[in-house]
């Protein structure tokens, strides 16, 4: 008897799209029992696949109100579907960083590991249990706080407000954004003990396992962090800052959102919309009343995201660093890229131009497609692609009303944004090329 010989994924990064691909198709299957929703029959393949694939792939868009269409049993499956991509993100992202550093020459490993002074070139099995652990750890002291603020503020039933605490916590530190609130956190907007521990929480695994890793065993000794951690840690400071003082401020006066608050009910306010497009997908403010302003310069922090092995979206601000760095260097005439007193490869370079341009793209061909098919203006459009492809989550509360053929759009957009720069950072990596010989120069005119 002969077998059938089915394609087996060659390259690593196939593995983890194959797995989430699968992770999803199980999870819509799951939502489509009839016991997953509320009221009669089951939930449509578009709503469960939607809300899987935005699980999976920790995004927050929805299509269907978390808190009253699904049950607790389908709570409970969305909740194991962010915890399961959250991880699996995290863990794959970590492994092939050392499978990258594996196919590297001796020299290239060596300098490769003391420059990162992080992880060993071999410690597969630590890797994941210290994701696990790290992740497990800090899920469990943002459920605590908030599952005491929840009982004790406001009068919630313990269980309920476990259940609560133990939802949000997981869905900030993954940074996916579902909560169990259909205006999601706007009723706690000058609550600091529910939006500072979410906050934080979103910020914590925006950063990564690596830098988490590195920061527990040298916080004290900064000049000693590896070039990755110092990029993520400089560039994620002055993002988080820039991006909440610019929101603040275009949004201070305005009567939808801060202007009714106090003074330190709109910088709290205003903090935590800045960290959301890092990109969890929570909101204290209603987005969709936003001025256009602040959907402008929150496109552009969602599209950057957070650090490469985390759970947040977006291009990485490792990629958006490299590139400004190589900008700030050809305009000072340099003939090297240096950053922290390290020169950076010219592989670093072209891998991450090849990242920032296939994501414009995406998003380009992905919001044209938005305009031409239906009646809505640019502003929203983008920000609801760039929300998708970035996996952040936030909408001006579009989502629900779109066409199936432009909801199929943002499934598909949140599953290459989320696995597609991996993908592809990996691929340029592992893929080595060695030619014998090097063709003549010669420069076209630039500029």
């Amino acid at each position: 008897m002969v077998r059938p010989k089915w394609p087996r994924p060659r390259h690593p990064a196939q593995f983890v799209v194959a797995g989430f691909a699968t992770a999803i198709l199980v999870g819509t299957g799951l939502l489509m029992l009839p016991v997953a929703k509320a009221g009669p029959g089951g939930a449509t393949l578009l709503e469960a696949l939607f809300t899987s694939t935005s699980a999976v792939c920790v995004t927050g868009l929805v299509v269907v109100d978390t808190p009253t269409y699904w049950t607790g049993f389908g709570q409970t499956v969305i909740l194991g579907l962010i915890q399961l991509g959250g991880l699996g993100i995290m863990t794959f992202a970590t492994l092939l960083g050392l499978l990258i550093s594996h196919r590297m020459g001796l020299r290239a490993r060596l300098t490769a590991a003391a420059e990162t002074k992080t992880l060993g070139l071999g410690e597969v099995s630590s890797v994941v249990f210290g994701v696990v652990k790290v992740s497990l750890l800090l899920e469990a002291i943002t459920a605590l706080v908030l599952t005491l603020r929840f009982g004790m503020g406001y009068d919630t039933p313990w269980p309920r407000a476990l259940w609560l605490g133990v939802f949000h916590a997981v869905s900030a530190f993954n940074n996916a954004g579902f909560a169990l609130y259909s205006d999601s956190l706007m009723g706690f907007v000058t609550d600091p003990w529910i939006c500072l521990p979410i906050a934080l929480a979103v910020i914590a695994g925006g950063l990564g396992f690596p830098v988490l890793f590195e920061l527990r065993r040298r916080w004290r000794r900064p000049w000693d962090w590896s070039l990755h951690t110092k990029i993520v840690v400089w560039a994620s400071g002055i993002f988080l800052v820039g991006g909440s003082v610019f929101i603040t401020a275009i949004e201070w006066t305005n009567p939808a959102t801060l202007g009714p608050l106090d003074t330190p009910g709109k910088l709290l306010a205003g903090f935590f919309q800045g960290v959301m497009p890092r990109t969890a997908g929570f909101n204290s403010v209603d987005t969709g009343q936003m001025n256009p302003a602040s959907w402008l310069g929150m496109d552009v922090l969602m599209f950057v995201g957070g650090a490469s092995a985390g759970t947040a979206g977006g291009i990485k601000v490792t990629t958006f660093a490299v590139l400004f760095f190589v900008i700030y260097a050809e305009v000072r005439g340099e003939g090297a890229v240096n950053i922290f007193h390290r020169r950076l490869h010219g592989d670093t370079q072209r891998q991450a131009l090849t990242v920032v341009l296939l994501s414009v793209a995406a998003v380009v061909s992905s919001t044209v497609v938005f305009m031409v098919f239906t009646d809505i203006n640019l502003d929203r459009s983008l920000f609801e692609v760039i929300s998708a492809f970035a996996t952040v989550g936030l909408s001006t509360g579009i989502t629900a009303d779109l066409p199936a053929t432009e909801q199929i759009l943002l499934t598909a957009l949140m599953f290459i944004g989320r696995l597609g720069p991996i993908t592809v950072a990996s691929a340029l990596a592992l893929r080595q090329r060695i030619r014998m010989y090097d063709l003549p120069e010669e420069r076209p005119v630039i500029g």
